[in-house]
């Protein structure tokens, strides 16, 4: 980027004057999670899907998982399963049986009714980015610990943006919250101030149920209209290779057993703690999510479950994790294949290992961004906002990406590949025929306004333009969105009474001391 001090004497430019354009800062696509229209991209035939499948069950019956959690032994071992210690093997047939209660398609609905999500089928959601220690941005200029109001403002942006569909986990990680409340006061501030889909960290029964009970306070609901239906989810990583710990596993289990929903992402590095190998690193990872989606379904048959990738290589130079790169794009389109094999839902990210809003950053997560297109992916976590590997999490990112996000919804509308008369416009061509432009004929003059994709973000002016307009970056630009939208920013309708309860339950707890820590 050019040099900071430098852009900043020159002015806000067009990025300051189209941020101010009126209370809504900015132009956006109405809510509309957008329906994924293309066909997957399938680059196994079906002796590789069998392959893997075949695989993956293999490292079940003859090696087995390590499950770290004393009630999920007791229940496989009651369910049949081999247990040797806290190793358990699985036969294919029983974890096909088990899989296949889980539903292929379900709803999340969140306080607010009109922002219910449907998962699976061929719906394509978009969440925030989750779980970064690190913020930075073009104001600080550097990477720094994570806070309370850092976590805020990227959980207005979650609001702000029709184009982000569920709230993750922490945008950030608030460090100046201790552990033992941080849970508490973070999802105040989500249930404040987002209406989305709420997600639950599985690390330990306190921070689970006292999510599970805000929520359902949030949303005005009995205990028995909570469990009807899923308000809310969580997702939990294997610790590859074929490890699942205590409190993950036991997170889940209290989410199934009251209804909620649950993805299972292993977090799989080919060349470290998977094969160096696609093939075999989908396979590992197949065999760690299956294993735990048979166990939900064994405990309560037909929860809500997901099936996630997390499947990437690491730079075999330094030992350092990957991300968009070709292997990450295949194994996310093989995971997808396999996905549909099995019947379920599925997971990936938009993910990136640059350490700034750079080219390297967009182009990266645009690969993995596509990839989750081209896989037929129902939930993509991380769409906006992540950097380094997912230790910084950065606000003129998440905007830049909410520009992409924008542009995959408006490639799914179908309109765009219309082929009826209006669009085939044999009259229009006639009417410019062989020397004439449709600038200012009728058939374009009526649809001008809505015929094209029109960005919040790119700066479509020539250079001369750009360069007197003040000659902003892109990250700059963003920069600007992103303070005018915390700025304006209004929180969604809460009644008066609920926010009081919340604010109580929430006092109770820390006095209670909230959840135990190591500090």
């Amino acid at each position: 980027m050019a040099d900071t001090q430098t852009r900043k004497r020159r002015g806000g430019g067009r990025a300051g004057a189209a941020a101010r354009r009126g209370s809504a800062v900015i132009d956006q696509m109405p809510w509309n999670p957008p329906i994924n229209i293309d066909k997957p991209t399938e680059p196994l035939d079906q002796a590789g899907i069998e392959a893997i499948h075949d695989g993956a069950m293999r490292i079940l019956e003859e090696i087995g998982i390590e499950f770290y959690n004393e009630e999920a032994i007791a229940i496989l071992k009651e369910a049949g399963c081999t247990i040797n210690g806290d190793n358990v093997r699985m036969g294919r047939d029983f974890v096909m049986e088990m899989v296949a209660k889980a539903p292929s398609t379900f709803t999340i609905t969140p306080r607010n009714p009109d922002k219910t999500i449907e998962v699976g089928g061929k719906t394509l959601l978009f969440g925030n980015v989750s779980s970064p220690p690190n913020y930075w941005d073009l104001e600080i200029g550097t990477k720094v610990s994570g806070n309370r109001e850092m976590c805020r403002n990227l959980l207005k942006l979650t609001q702000y943006f029709n184009c982000i569909h569920f709230a993750g986990g922490y945008p950030v990680e608030p460090v100046d919250i201790h552990a033992s409340i941080r849970h508490l006061d973070v999802l105040y501030d989500k249930l404040t101030l987002t209406d989305k889909a709420m997600h639950a960290y599985s690390l330990g029964k306190e921070r689970v149920e006292d999510v599970m009970e805000m929520v359902r306070i949030a949303g005005g609901l009995s205990h028995e209209e909570f469990e009807a239906t899923p308000r809310m989810y969580t997702n939990i990583n294997s610790t590859s290779p074929l490890k699942h710990d205590h409190p993950m596993i036991d997170g889940c289990l209290r989410l199934a057993r009251r209804g909620q929903a649950i993805v299972v992402t292993p977090f799989t590095l080919a060349g470290a703690m998977a094969p160096v190998t696609m093939a075999g690193a989908v396979a590992q990872s197949l065999a760690e999510a299956l294993c735990a989606i048979a166990l939900f379904q064994y405990v309560r048959p037909g929860i809500p479950c997901v099936i996630g990738t997390f499947t990437s290589n690491v730079d075999m130079k330094s030992g350092a994790p990957a991300f968009g790169t070709p292997e990450y794009m295949r194994s996310t389109q093989m995971t997808g294949q396999m996905a549909r094999y099995y019947g379920l839902p599925m997971r990936s990210s938009g993910v990136c290992a640059a350490n700034v809003p750079d080219g390297q950053s967009v182009w990266e997560t645009s690969n993995s961004l596509w990839a989750a297109v081209q896989s037929g992916t129902n939930m993509v976590y991380h769409a906006a906002g992540w950097l380094e590997g997912g230790l910084i999490a950065s606000p003129e990112k998440f905007i830049m990406d909410c520009e992409i996000l924008q542009q995959i919804q408006r490639y799914m509308q179908p309109e765009i590949t219309a082929t009826g008369p209006d669009e085939i416009a044999l009259d229009a061509i006639k009417a410019v025929g062989n020397d004439g432009h449709f600038f200012g004929i009728q058939h374009t003059q009526d649809r001008y306004t809505t015929a094209f994709y029109q960005p919040f973000l790119s700066d479509w002016k020539n250079y001369e333009g750009w360069d007197v307009a003040g000659g902003i970056w892109t990250a700059e630009r963003a920069h600007h969105i992103f303070k005018e939208i915390i700025t304006s920013f209004e929180p969604p309708a809460m009644d008066e009474g609920i926010r009081e309860e919340l604010a109580d339950f929430v006092a109770r707890r820390k006095a209670e001391g909230g959840a135990p820590t190591d500090f």
